[in-house]
């Protein structure tokens, strides 16, 4: 309980100051007068991996944490929107591209932002419109090889997905040397 969206210091119940209580083995802030229970559960954020001629689209970060580091578009879920329309929309807010979600590429665990935990959904899509321009949190987007990725990447669940991207790549061209 140390990143500063965690000093959770009133009950937003009862205003009653809150107590430090075990509760399934894990201390967290409780509310002695009411029995609220602060929980720190991550927070869900939504992306897309868009390949186009066997190049990954990636943005160069604008805003910390990790300015100036690169990572896949993707971004925190609005209220109300699905995983999905967080990740058309944060592509289109980064890239200036507009995509359609192809399938799901996977969940990824965030413990390495500092601001908060994250849950990472990423989807495959496809380009669909749309002009590449580095635009709302990027100072840059552009397509790279998966041999030649920029660095530093931003977030290690971006770099596991980029990872687990280039071993499926790999293991198709491996299949269709074999055929």
């Amino acid at each position: 309980m140390s990143t500063p969206r965690d000093h959770v210091r009133f009950c937003p119940r009862c205003a009653t100051e809150l107590v430090v209580r075990e509760e399934h083995g894990v201390p967290r802030p409780t509310c002695p007068r009411c029995g609220f229970i602060h929980y720190r559960n991550p927070v869900p954020a939504a992306g897309v991996v868009l390949l186009e001629l066997g190049k990954v689209l990636m943005v160069k970060r604008r805003y910390a944490p990790r300015a100036g580091a690169w990572c896949l578009p993707a971004g925190f879920m609005e209220s109300g929107e699905t995983p999905e329309a967080t990740a058309v929309r944060e592509l289109r807010e980064e890239t200036g591209i507009e995509g359609e979600i192809r399938e799901l590429f996977g969940v990824y665990a965030g413990f390495d932002d500092p601001r908060v935990r994250t849950l990472l959904v990423l989807y495959t899509a496809d380009r669909v419109g749309g002009t590449l321009t580095a635009g709302d949190d990027a100072l840059e987007a552009d397509y790279f090889s998966l041999s030649r990725l920029p660095r530093p990447i931003a977030f290690a669940a971006h770099a596991e997905a980029l990872a687990r991207l280039r071993s499926q790549r790999r293991a198709a061209t491996r299949r269709a040397k074999r055929s």
